[in-house]
């Protein structure tokens, strides 16, 4: 059973690492985005593929920037904390040249009290 406190401590460090993942892309930082995965982190991004690991991950996002794309933002996020560890976020999203919608963003709090990704399953729409 999931406490008020815990569920706010995962609720706060995905808002938090949420936001350090955006702000990396729009500053056109692919380390910085690929530092809030998990190490062994899957992403599927349809249509592009899927990507393991937080080198593959860096690299799609590299590639994205290097290809133009910029100013994500986050269309009416749903955040839900499924245990006292980890939190499902999902939500529409924009950019400069493209939209789309987060199927799921697993996030799971790490040893330091931060969240980092372990599941992100994203679609672009064009």
């Amino acid at each position: 059973m999931t406490t008020p406190e815990q569920k706010e401590a995962v609720l706060q460090a995905v808002k938090t690492a949420s936001e350090k993942w955006k702000s990396a892309f729009n500053s056109g930082d692919a380390a910085g985005c690929a530092a809030q995965y998990e190490a062994d982190a899957v992403m599927h991004a349809k249509p592009f593929g899927t990507f393991r690991g937080t080198d593959e991950i860096r690299t799609f996002w590299q590639k994205l920037m290097d290809d133009g794309f910029a100013e994500v933002e986050y269309i009416d996020p749903k955040l839900e904390v499924i245990d006292e560890t980890s939190a499902v976020l999902t939500s529409g999203w924009k950019m400069n040249h493209a939209r789309g919608v987060i199927h799921k963003e697993l996030w799971v709090l790490q040893e330091d009290g931060g969240a980092k990704l372990r599941e992100d399953d994203f679609e672009a729409a064009g």
